[in-house]
């Protein structure tokens, strides 16, 4: 087959069975800014528009992305290069593929090359909403206090007078500025990351940085703009060389940067917007009056449900999560996770079978197409284990119930952060406080609860013998018994 490169110019070369976009491209107008565009964004809210758009709605809703970190530079090279168009891959669970070319985002701008661009497309009247997918670690809140960091460098450096914005908080909050001074409405902020009350922690981050860099912006931000909560759901594995020759090879499309995912997604908004929104709902979006009850079901069973297999499963000797989750062992541990500590802190959702959700998970995670790695679920550990997991442990804690399993999944990943597998074989570990978390976790086999003695990441639960007893019982199982025979013990399987 022909493998044609993609561009606008080349759409109409492309093989018949990649789905193209069916709009007129020229005609659209951008309405959304979006900081932080990855695998995620594109699998996810960026596809969504891509429905609207071929229903010959949402024209004047296109999007703008926007890097500001360093490695975004890449992604501005590969879709400037492609006219904003790249080539989603489903990957279904019997090994059929599904491609098609979504069309949403019409520009990109990398934030460190021109700032000011950046700014003024964000002060643009025509812009309603910026979007947020950057990470959980990017709203610069403390893990345990829960308040705005605002010591950190980057953002000492933002504050400073006639400072050139370079961070993300720099940067919206000076087009929220001269939206302000031109007498121009906000735009919403929307967070898409996986934090419980995304929109609210959002919230708490950029009025803080208002305020710190003009109060009476910062009152003007926490008055007049809107911060919907979101949960958002897709498995996205990192893009891969192997993706892109199969989008090359099966399709026939020269794609610089693919994204792969599985079949399912799930986008649950809240119904909160200062100047208006697209149809989400037309294109399958459920718009709600309350998100917490979904978010805290994906948070607390599929988000800590990744973190319990991950870490056990890693050092089991598996590579891909698929392998993990039909491990029988690992997969009854998760499972009795889910059902016996996490669900009894959920609320009910509503329209939701909460025993099929979590079957349905384990599906998801065994889909052997989607090759999701451990490694990407080990990542970032310091940012995802206090917002998925703790939250958990201290609900339970506080009711008087078991947090076993919970405190076995933060042993596991203290016994991961030595940075050493079982085989010897060093780990590499991908974490902002790697240095610091790897050069504690070495001390705990002389010290066992030196990971958990961090307060900045643990607050008190150090001094609650009722989590540290399991945790130090799953961390010496792992040390002395190794992961298997350990996560066998925790299923309730004979080692």
């Amino acid at each position: 087959m022909a493998v044609t490169a993609l561009t606008q110019e080349t759409l109409s070369a492309l093989p018949e069975e990649v789905a193209t976009p069916s709009y007129d491209r020229s005609g659209l107008t951008v309405g959304i800014v979006h900081i932080g565009v990855g695998g995620f964004h594109r699998a996810h809210q960026a596809m969504y528009l891509d429905r609207l758009m071929n229903e010959g709605k949402a024209h004047d809703w296109a999007i703008c992305g926007v890097g500001v970190l360093p490695g975004d530079a890449r992604m501005r090279d590969a879709l400037t290069a492609q006219d904003g168009l790249y080539t989603l891959m489903l990957k279904h669970p019997d090994g059929t593929r599904e491609a098609r070319v979504i069309g949403s985002i019409t520009e990109f701008l990398f934030a460190p090359d021109d700032p000011e661009a950046v700014i003024e497309r964000m002060a643009d009247a025509a812009v309603r909403i910026v979007s947020l997918t950057v990470t959980e670690g990017g709203y610069n809140i403390h893990p345990v206090t829960g308040e705005f960091a605002a010591e950190s460098p980057a953002i000492r450096a933002d504050l400073e007078p006639g400072a050139v914005p370079a961070t993300v908080f720099g940067l919206v909050t000076e087009a929220l500025r001269r939206r302000r001074d031109r007498g121009l409405p906000p735009f919403t902020i929307m967070s898409c990351d996986n934090i419980q009350g995304n929109g609210d922690v959002a919230r708490r981050s950029f009025t803080a940085f208002a305020r710190l860099a003009d109060p009476g912006l910062g009152a003007w931000v926490e008055d007049a703009v809107a911060f919907p909560n979101s949960m958002v759901d897709r498995i996205t594995p990192a893009t891969t060389d192997q993706d892109r020759e199969t989008v090359a090879v099966r399709f026939g499309v020269h794609d610089a940067w693919p994204v792969t995912c599985e079949p399912f997604t799930q986008w649950v908004l809240e119904e909160r917007f200062s100047a208006g929104r697209p149809p989400f709902e037309e294109a399958g979006v459920q718009v709600v009056a309350d998100v917490e009850p979904y978010e805290l079901m994906k948070l607390r069973l599929l988000n800590a449900g990744h973190q319990a297999l991950g870490y056990f499963g890693y050092l089991s000797g598996h590579v891909y999560v698929h392998e993990a989750a039909t491990d029988p062992a690992i997969a009854k541990f998760v499972l009795d996770y889910m059902d016996l500590e996490a669900t009894p802190t959920l609320r009910p959702v509503p329209g939701v079978d909460l025993d099929l959700y979590k079957r349905t998970l384990i599906e998801r995670f065994s889909n052997p197409e989607v090759r999701d790695t451990l490694a990407r679920l080990c990542a970032e550990s310091s940012d995802r284990i206090p917002k998925w997991v703790l939250p958990v442990v201290r609900e339970r804690l506080a009711r008087g119930g078991e947090v076993a399993r919970a405190a076995a999944v933060v042993a596991s990943w203290a016994r991961y952060a030595e940075g050493v597998d079982e085989s010897g074989e060093p780990i590499a570990i991908v974490d902002r406080l790697k240095d610091q978390l790897t050069a504690i976790a070495r001390t705990q086999r002389g010290q066992p609860t030196a990971f958990i003695d961090n307060q900045d990441l643990f607050g008190d639960l150090a001094g609650d013998k009722r989590f540290v007893e399991p945790y130090l019982h799953a961390l010496e199982s792992l040390h002395e018994r190794g992961a298997r025979a350990t996560v066998r013990e925790l299923a309730g399987m004979r080692a």
